[in-house]
């Protein structure tokens, strides 16, 4: 599977967000993620780095 795992960094510390993520899209003033699930999570974030090894995301507020 190649499904990534969404986690919001807050205070140095990683936070869930979304598990099974299968498509983000830039929204302009924020992100929204969707699951393999049908899920969606619209979150005012941009990217800190996105790492397609480990399968993982890491967001970061403005």
């Amino acid at each position: 599977m190649c499904e990534s795992t969404a986690y919001i960094l807050k205070n140095g510390v990683e936070e869930l967000v979304l598990e099974s993520v299968d498509s983000i899209e830039d929204l302009g003033n924020g992100i929204k993620l969707r699951s393999m699930f049908g899920e969606e999570i619209k979150i005012k974030a941009r990217f800190k780095t996105l790492s397609l090894v480990d399968h993982k995301i890491i967001l970061e507020s403005y």
